[in-house]
């Protein structure tokens, strides 16, 4: 066998199913925060007080104002393709019976994503948010924690997403895909 006969090395890309796998057979440590993107497993670091603090205020409000028309979930997966299970802040899904006991969420069940992002935010804005885009996913918010902003981003085409603005105070929003409900978001700014 000649030297150019021999693959050259190249980059294991994790599937979702391998991913899921690793968790439930304690490859990965039960107690860190991964996430899947792009085949790559990310390690999280931890949530600090304000992080938590800014995600739980989000949650609450979306409950109450959604009631029984969606499910409000906080950092649990949603499968976008083969090689992706990001984790989002808060992601609003369609309602379903089963709360989605049988398989995490897909892209079409998934009204709205938040990302909440303190030592995260070049890779919630570069890396995630082009992920939610390409599978389209009609509206991601990102907050900035430090600075107190919240970036709105909708319209998705082509892997990005086209329409684009920050919330200002009175902070007022309603989501694209729950058009009749407003929401006041100043708490967050």
């Amino acid at each position: 066998m000649s030297a150019t006969s021999i693959p050259a090395p190249r980059r294991h890309l994790v599937t979702v199913q391998e991913y899921l796998r690793m968790g439930e057979t304690g490859v990965l440590n039960a107690d860190g925060r991964f996430e899947l993107v792009e085949g790559e497993i990310i390690d999280m670091p931890p949530i600090g007080p304000p992080h938590a603090s800014d995600t739980n205020l989000l949650a609450r409000l979306l409950t109450l104002a959604l009631g029984d028309r969606a499910i409000v979930s906080s950092q649990n997966p949603v499968v976008l393709g083969d090689l992706s299970a990001p984790q989002p802040d808060i992601a609003v899904l369609r309602p379903r019976d089963d709360f989605y006991r049988d398989a995490h969420p897909k892209p079409e069940d998934v009204l709205l994503v938040v990302e909440v992002a303190d030592s995260s935010l070049s890779h919630d804005r570069n890396r995630k948010l082009p992920l939610y885009a390409r599978f389209g996913i009609p509206e991601a918010w990102l907050i900035e924690v430090a600075h107190r902003l919240i970036d709105i981003h909708r319209d998705p085409v082509d892997g990005r997403y086209t329409t684009q603005f920050r919330l200002h105070p009175p902070a007022l929003i309603s989501p694209v895909m729950l058009p009749d409900l407003t929401l006041d978001l100043s708490p967050l700014l």
